[in-house]
């Protein structure tokens, strides 16, 4: 779950992201409305992810949305960021492809490619760290304030999910608009 603040950096959709996850917007669930909770996190959390993609390419943002949101199994953030890539101008073949980019890797650039497998190995740091040479080979395509930025994105994203996640938001629900 990620914020537009930056509409022209981003997918041109003006953001507030004051969500409802308690009982109303979330099917019942009961759960906390994050943003209601935790105003000043959740802000905070808006302003490191406003600063995160700032100087990357939108599509390139998306991309790595999208991926980590496949991988943390968050439908809400993967609604939300596949809609964002199409509005964007990105195309559905390679919205389809993303998941399975290694084994589509002509729908990416090599820089997209290495910006997705830093993306895996960030989000499941916990199963192998980040390996050297996925790291070499994401460092060859950016240059270091680059770096800094994808990482922080991929930090940012995995960090919506889990704020989506574990406050039961719903896929098709993104109160940005």
């Amino acid at each position: 779950m990620t914020t537009n603040t930056n509409t022209a950096a981003t997918t041109g959709t003006t953001t507030t992201e004051a969500t409802t996850t308690a009982g109303a917007g979330t099917g019942g669930t009961g759960r906390i409305d994050f943003a209601k909770a935790a105003p000043k996190v959740f802000r905070a959390l808006i302003g490191f992810d406003a600063a995160a993609r700032e100087g990357l390419d939108p599509a390139l943002v998306e991309l790595i949305q999208i991926r980590a949101s496949h991988l943390n199994h968050c439908a809400y953030c993967l609604h939300m960021h596949t809609n964002d890539a199409r509005k964007a101008g990105e195309s559905e073949d390679r919205l389809h492809m993303v998941a399975v980019w290694r084994e589509a890797r002509h729908f990416f650039t090599p820089r997209e490619q290495a910006a997705l497998a830093l993306t895996e190995a960030v989000t499941r740091v916990a199963d192998a760290g980040v390996p050297d040479d996925v790291y070499a080979e994401a460092a060859a395509h950016f240059d270091d304030a680059e770096l800094g930025h994808v990482l922080a994105l991929i930090l940012t994203i995995n960090t919506w999910n889990r704020v989506a996640l574990s406050t039961g938001k719903v896929a098709g629900t993104d109160e940005r608009r």
